[in-house]
């Protein structure tokens, strides 16, 4: 490895904090700067539309407190501040102002930004969540009889709506497509999701999309009207391109990087939401907006910079948590044969996905048992039959020992 004295962490987030510390970890002495657009030191983001935002009194998630990264880490955080600029050959990287940071080697873990609504743009009732001051606004705005919109029935908008029935609120969520979670949920658990919130009183319009804000709320494409307090946007996450293309990178829906964590610029990495990996079980590159793979991708690359040339190769995996249900999902369940395993009317079943034979993906609600084994199989590539798949008798570690 060529001599590395400084090492630049382009976002303070859970992957860049999760790196920081993994460099300190693996031996190295020089200096480390991690620089973010936050003003906050690094923490964990799935809490923000769960407990936190349902409970006044929860407080963010750090990974550490913001003095020990300078006390314990010798770490220089840089907080508040949004790199937008840079030149690959010089070696540096910098902010509106035009201060420049200089590096022997970047890391790029800016994450991603919560999309939003043109429609509904400059709305003061409309929210995304994303951020620690995102979901301290929110929750401020939450109270018993608030009248909720959201927008979106993937992961951050079920659970920003369960919070928000914790809280007696009236809540009615607009999905574009014919059932929730459909990116990565087949029917049956997006089924079972659904009921379970509609216990709660929720009420959903599938098919629809908003249209404009009114003085009352918003209007559908079908022409109906909705009222609304709180309008909440969670349509998916973007990242922004403005510091990859300044060095000379391209981001096309992320910045794509190799099993090393390595960007097509000498020198330059890429960890986190951010970061366009190749995924086998998907078959395409993608990005892995997860907690999991914030964390481990991160410090994998992390020990990448610093000589262990080892791929990562973690499948994705993220749960959620919604009620009393807990729901994890590893690899993909979009294409392939579909697997029940156990009665699904008992509240605890899990589904795999199967591609010619092999174990691709798969579901667990409330079966955290399963899933243990199940992501197991997905990151080892295992076949199964789906007569086995289905029988809950058939130990799934029999498949590992193939």
């Amino acid at each position: 490895m060529a001599t590395v004295d400084s090492i630049v962490i382009a976002g303070a987030g859970q992957a860049g904090g999760r790196a920081a510390e993994a460099l300190r970890a693996a031996g190295f002495a020089g200096r480390v700067t991690l620089i973010g657009a936050e003003p906050y030191a690094p923490y964990e983001r799935p809490q923000l539309s769960k407990q936190f935002l349902a409970t006044p009194d929860t407080a963010a998630t750090y990974l550490r407190h913001r003095d020990a990264w300078l006390a314990e880490l010798k770490v220089d955080l840089v907080t508040d501040t949004a790199l937008v600029a840079g030149d690959a050959g010089r070696r540096v990287v910098a902010d509106r102002a035009g201060r420049e940071f200089s590096f022997d080697r970047l890391l790029i873990a800016t994450g991603t930004v919560a999309r939003e609504l043109a429609v509904l743009k400059g709305d003061p009732r409309v929210h995304t969540l994303r951020s620690i001051a995102d979901a301290s606004r929110l929750r401020t705005q939450l109270h018993t009889q608030a009248k909720v919109v959201i927008v979106g029935g993937g992961v951050i908008g079920l659970e920003a709506a369960a919070a928000a029935a914790k809280l007696s609120c009236d809540v009615t969520v607009i999905e574009s497509q014919g059932h929730l979670l459909a990116r990565a949920f087949p029917k049956i658990v997006s089924g079972v999701v659904e009921a379970k919130h509609r216990a709660a009183g929720l009420r959903f319009i599938f098919g629809e999309t908003v249209t404009v804000a009114t003085p009352a709320g918003v209007r559908l494409g079908d022409g109906r009207e909705l009222a609304a307090d709180v309008i909440l946007v969670g349509v998916g996450v973007e990242p922004s391109p403005v510091l990859a293309q300044a060095l000379g990178l391209a981001c096309n829906g992320g910045i794509a990087v190799n099993a090393f964590g390595e960007t097509d610029a000498p020198g330059i990495f890429a960890a986190g939401d951010i970061a366009l990996q190749e995924s086998p079980w998907h078959g395409r590159r993608l990005r892995v907006e997860t907690w999991a793979n914030a964390q481990n991708q991160a410090i994998a690359t992390a020990r990448n910079i610093m000589g262990a040339q080892k791929p990562y190769t973690d499948p994705p995996w993220f749960w959620t948590d919604q009620y009393d249900l807990n729901v994890q999902v590893v690899g993909d369940l979009t294409q392939g044969e579909i697997v029940v395993r156990g009665a699904v009317e008992s509240g605890r079943f899990s589904v795999a996905g199967l591609r010619d034979g092999e174990v691709v993906g798969a579901v667990a609600v409330n079966a955290a048992k399963d899933m243990a084994m199940f992501r197991r199989l997905v990151a080892a590539r295992a076949r199964l039959s789906p007569a086995d798949v289905a029988s809950p008798a058939f130990d799934l570690r029999r498949a590992l020992a193939a």
